[in-house]
């Protein structure tokens, strides 16, 4: 098991071109790991915008089961927690077919 802490790039997570960055540095974690603990502690706020871009989009490569399985959230505050499964819910229904 490994900790990625997010704290690392800051309190506020807000912008598309960092969740592009961070999800670079994830993708390679994630696939070399059983399991990825998403260490949220010390961060205030993950927009919506950040959210997708980091997180969210995984789900073009990954199945969210696999995610599930790979993945777990530590240190989350409300809102991020929000944020968060609003970018999924989102990701998740862009991808279902018409």
């Amino acid at each position: 098991m490994v900790v990625f802490k997010f704290n690392q790039f800051g309190e506020y997570l807000g912008t598309r071109m960092l969740g592009a960055s961070v999800r670079e540095q994830l993708i390679p974690l994630i696939d070399g790991n059983d399991k990825v603990v998403l260490d949220f502690e010390g961060v205030d706020v993950v927009s919506n915008s950040f959210a997708d871009e980091c997180l969210a989009k995984l789900l073009l490569t990954k199945s969210l089961d696999e995610l599930k399985q790979r993945t777990t959230f530590r240190g989350l505050n409300d809102f991020a927690k929000k944020n968060i499964a609003l970018a999924f819910k989102r990701r998740l229904y862009s991808l279902q077919p018409a």
